[in-house]
């Protein structure tokens, strides 16, 4: 998680004066500036953390509580309000509608990540359901069209662009009329960036809004300026209409904080936030679901939206939801389940919305990605009889030796591949003779399928990171209405069993 360092130091903070016997002045005190601590470590303006205390010791008056109320949840509650309130701008940015074509330019210095960040915004949307397409503007760079060229390809993204043509407005300009006639409807313009917030900068940006007539202009940060924030998004914002930040490089260090909260006091709202080079390292920032994160409370709704979007809509599975109820678990499903996987993006962007995740240790993304994608490989030199079967006596020792050889692996790491098949199957199985509705919504498959059964189920050490029973039964009542029992079962096979 990003500041994941300082929502560790909240998480404890909070869990500290949640073991102390008596709430009194002393402890109050004591977890204030623990968490005033953090936040200046993570180098938040000073005037911003002094008043947030302030206005906690206003709300929580210990003396005035009358007896039985519960002092540890209203000190929770005035911590979380008070963040949301330091990163909330107060207003809304615009948004683009589908089948609409919108404009949006990016502006910002030379090195925050720009060129990068568009690709990944592209991307964003074009899983959503947009059909983007991007324009290089950005003629002073060398390289800048060559780079966005390779993003925009790999993302399977519509681009435009010249080696030749040095104005950048006459570029934007033909680009936006290009992907019109295309009925993109979300064309996002690339701009040049410079070292330093020189007028010339300045001068183009405002030649290629009058342009290209966007209706958003989105300013990206590097986020590691921290509190210099304030100042540059204050200046973008005077010279251009923007109408949105982006805070990109927010895995890299502990200065995010700082900056999140000064672009917040210059009234712009932050979209989106860059958590990695990679294309999914790209988070919608949610002001209250990201201050519950950092308190350790998690955030469903964004964990149940990240696995919504990749795991299919189980009223579309009948063969699966029959598999289920039967406790059939064969290698192809395995392999499914291991591509769904993968396309949530990484594991820790997914725990990290479970409660508790900054207490929990961290695990290491990569080494597990690789090894279901070497599994997967495995899975590939089998044969469909070897896919579809449920009996692994079929599984000898020379078809193990040809599947290593196929899959240019050793049979030592075929063997493993077949015992976290094992332990899956065993997982799966405990689901044997749940009733699967016929008809109606598949929120009636939830209500067959109560709390206590799946935690039966899921790995112990995923039930304590969710929070028990009581967080388990808080999360299948969120999951009520939505297929959810899909997304349930990708948890517990996946989340509890690709690490291992």
């Amino acid at each position: 998680m990003v500041l994941a360092e300082l929502g560790g130091s909240i998480s404890r903070a909070l869990q500290q004066m949640s073991n102390a016997t008596v709430i009194d002045e002393k402890v109050l005190n004591e977890c204030l500036n623990e968490i005033t601590r953090a936040l200046l470590q993570s180098d938040v303006q000073f005037k911003l953390v002094r008043d947030m205390q302030t206005n906690i010791k206003k709300i929580v008056n210990l003396e005035d509580l009358a007896a039985g109320h519960n002092k540890r949840r209203i000190i929770q509650n005035a911590i979380f309000n008070e963040l949301c309130k330091m990163l909330d701008p107060g207003k809304p940015s615009f948004t683009p509608k589908k089948g609409k074509p919108s404009v949006v330019m990016f502006v910002g210095l030379q090195g925050s990540g720009k060129t990068t960040t568009c690709t990944k915004y592209a991307y964003y949307h074009q899983k959503k359901g947009w059909k983007p397409a991007l324009v290089c503007a950005d003629t002073f760079r060398a390289g800048a069209f060559d780079q966005l060229k390779q993003n925009a390809t790999k993302a399977k993204i519509p681009f435009y662009g010249s080696y030749m043509e040095s104005d950048p407005v006459k570029i934007a300009v033909e680009g936006v009329e290009t992907f019109k006639k295309e009925n993109c409807d979300l064309i996002i313009v690339d701009t040049s960036g410079r070292h330093k917030q020189e007028a010339a900068l300045f001068e183009e940006m405002r030649q290629v809004a009058e342009a290209a007539k966007p209706d958003l202009v989105i300013f990206v940060m590097d986020s590691s300026i921290g509190q210099a924030a304030f100042d540059q998004a204050q200046a973008f914002k005077q010279s251009a209409a923007v109408g949105a930040v982006i805070v990109t490089k927010m895995d890299g260090h502990a200065k995010g904080g700082g900056a999140l909260s000064a672009v917040a006091a210059t009234k712009s709202p932050v979209i989106f936030i860059g958590t990695g080079e990679h294309m999914d390292e790209f988070e919608v920032f949610d002001v209250k679901p990201f201050v519950s994160r950092l308190l350790g409370m998690g955030d469903w709704s964004g964990f149940m939206d990240k696995i919504q979007e990749v795991v299919p809509k189980l009223d579309n599975q009948p063969e699966l939801l029959q598999k289920l109820s039967e406790g059939t678990f064969t290698l192809r499903i395995m392999y499914e389940q291991f591509q769904n996987l993968l396309q949530m993006g990484p594991l820790s962007q997914l725990t990290s919305m479970l409660p508790g995740a900054e207490l929990m240790p961290k695990g290491n993304d990569k080494e597990s990605q690789a090894k279901i994608k070497r599994y997967m490989t495995m899975m590939d030199s089998m044969t469909n009889e070897e896919l579809d079967s449920t009996n692994t006596k079929i599984i000898t020792e020379s078809r193990i030796v040809r599947i290593a050889r196929g899959s240019g692996r050793l049979v030592r790491e075929v063997m493993e591949m077949f015992e976290e098949y094992k332990r899956l199957a065993k997982i799966w199985s405990k689901m044997k003779g749940l009733k699967i509705p016929k008809k109606g919504p598949m929120s009636s498959l939830n209500q067959n399928m109560n709390a206590q059964q799946m935690s039966k189920v899921l790995p112990p050490q995923m039930l304590k990171q969710i929070g028990g029973m009581g967080g388990l039964q808080n999360l299948m009542k969120q999951m009520g209405g939505m297929g959810g029992l899909g997304s349930a079962k990708e948890m517990m096979g996946m989340l509890g069993g690709g690490d291992k």
